[in-house]
């Protein structure tokens, strides 16, 4: 991929707009971090299985963390090369073209509210033919039954948005829209792949898909490279205007930051959620075991303002780190998340404890919305080390599920696992994952991945970075885990696992 210019500038700035919190890093040329900004900011849940975000607090906080990590990093907008933005994906937001006003609060991918709906497109037929266009199972989780919802449910929002007045974004697109003054309305095509609008095969939005769901093509962003330049930053809010260059959703840009660029090469992320991802190439790979066909990135193809994209095949556990959130706000059983990892490693096993952290449903493989969370096998011996050792080891659990499907689906045996998130630091999780997969795991130097792909995507577009094997050449290894169970105690483990799934499954279904 040739850049656009070759830059003198010496740092990239990324966006890193998550589920729980707003993060933005400036990384040198070695992709070492030079300066982080981070801030939580408001969960909202208006009724059950209702997940909301604030869309002014998003851009506010992370307006104020990209210029917290400037700061800190001692540098000027003139310094830097090019801005990246990662998000969270799936999230949905409408406002007004005229003001920027959100009309609703944002829709957390989480959200379940458009389960029903979901049931009856499957009931009416559907479910086959959005799976084939999309390459997603057809579920809650994604943007376009959201976005239908919001159209019916805001008043007069759907006359709005067929007189061409409203605009609908992920993330990444709302963040662009702000930092741009309202002049650029685009998405790429790894988020643009997760709104369950786009046909992975003609690399655009469907329009029958759109017809289905009454939504109008006006509402929807175009769509560039993940690696371009699509605008430039007003020079009120950083400092000076700085090229976006970058646009991946997070666990794309987390693949992309572990230069994961050669098909059968894998990452998961243990995040809020948890996300393996395995490249399979410049082709889709269709899932036999219900996980998703997606698009990794799209990078210019070198004719004009196409892309050429590399495909993904992903898993999602809906509930990982934020099951620890919930052993310390919910149950008060630590303190501070970081006290798992000792209060779990007291005890050598969970006594035969499961834990179904099945708070918003389960994603793949089972994509049963109206599972719930469940804690079985307790005893008056249970203490709560062991509750605390089950929910680490559900982490581990459900993503060792995942690359058994990722195996059978690509016909590629995996030999080892990069890994990254705030739940990766955890050496305990990353050696129950290690033993639980048989193959070992490997955790980069860099942590950042997320934020690091970002940037990647953004410095190859503007020259910062010559190519991908300049920048893969800065991944390196901190530490590898390796597996130290037999494989009988391996899948006796996943059996007793399945068995505390099925138990989960189905419990909220209405009557």
């Amino acid at each position: 991929m040739a850049p656009n210019k070759v830059t003198t500038n010496e740092f990239v700035l990324a966006l890193d707009q998550g589920t729980t919190s707003s993060r933005a890093i400036v990384f040198d040329r070695e992709g070492t971090v030079r300066g982080v900004g981070q801030r939580e900011f408001r969960q909202f849940y208006p009724r059950p299985g209702w997940v909301e975000h604030d869309a002014a607090e998003i851009w506010h906080s992370q307006l104020d963390v990209a210029r917290e990590a400037l700061r800190n990093a001692a540098v000027s907008a003139a310094d830097v090369a090019a801005l990246g933005i990662t998000n969270q994906r799936e999230t949905t937001l409408i406002w007004e073209r005229a003001t920027g006003r959100p009309l609703a609060r944002a829709i957390v991918w989480q959200d379940r509210r458009t389960a029903p709906m979901c049931d009856q497109l499957r009931a009416d037929g559907h479910a086959d033919f959005l799976q084939s266009r999309t390459g997603l199972v057809l579920d809650a989780y994604f943007s376009g039954t959201k976005l239908a919802w919001l159209l019916d449910h805001v008043p007069g929002a759907r006359q709005a948005a067929e007189r061409g007045e409203l605009a609908f974004g992920t993330v990444d697109t709302w963040l662009i829209w702000q930092l741009t003054g309202g002049a650029v309305h685009s998405t790429d095509p790894s988020n643009a792949s997760r709104t369950m609008l786009f046909d992975l095969h003609t690399q655009d939005w469907s329009d029958d898909i759109l017809a289905l769901l009454r939504i109008p093509r006006s509402v929807l962003p175009t769509i560039a490279p993940s690696s371009a330049v699509v605008g430039r930053t007003q020079p009120e809010w950083l400092g000076g205007a700085i090229p976006i260059a970058g646009v991946a959703g997070d666990q794309q840009a987390a693949t992309f930051g572990q230069a994961c660029f050669a098909p059968g090469m894998a990452k998961n992320t243990y995040g809020t959620g948890c996300f393996m991802l395995m490249n399979v190439g410049d082709k889709p790979v269709a899932s036999g075991h219900n996980l998703l066909s997606t698009v990794g990135w799209g990078l210019p193809d070198g004719q004009g303002a196409g892309w050429k994209p590399t495909y993904m095949l992903e898993g999602g556990v809906f509930v990982a780190g934020a099951a620890v959130q919930w052993l310390r706000d919910g149950l008060g059983i630590i303190q501070r998340s970081e006290e798992i990892e000792s209060l779990a490693g007291s005890v050598a096993d969970t006594d035969d404890v499961f834990m179904v952290p099945a708070f918003a449903g389960l994603g793949a493989p089972h994509w049963d919305p109206y599972a719930r969370g469940t804690l079985v096998g307790l005893t008056r011996g249970t203490t709560r080390a062991h509750i605390a050792r089950a929910t680490l080891e559900s982490i581990a659990l459900q993503s060792a599920e995942l690359l058994a499907c990722m195996n059978a689906d690509s016909s590629i045996d995996f030999t080892e696992l990069r890994v990254d998130g705030g739940a990766a630091r955890n050496d305990l999780l990353m050696q129950m994952q290690a033993d639980l997969l048989g193959v070992p795991v490997v955790r980069p130097r860099v942590p950042e991945s997320t934020a690091l792909g970002a940037a990647g995507l953004a410095g190859l577009a503007v020259g910062f970075w010559a190519d991908q094997e300049e920048f893969a050449s800065k991944w390196q290894a901190e530490r590898r885990f390796e597996p130290t169970w037999p494989a009988s105690v391996r899948e006796a483990r996943m059996r007793r696992w399945r068995q505390a799934v099925e138990l989960a499954k189905g419990w909220s279904r209405p009557e």
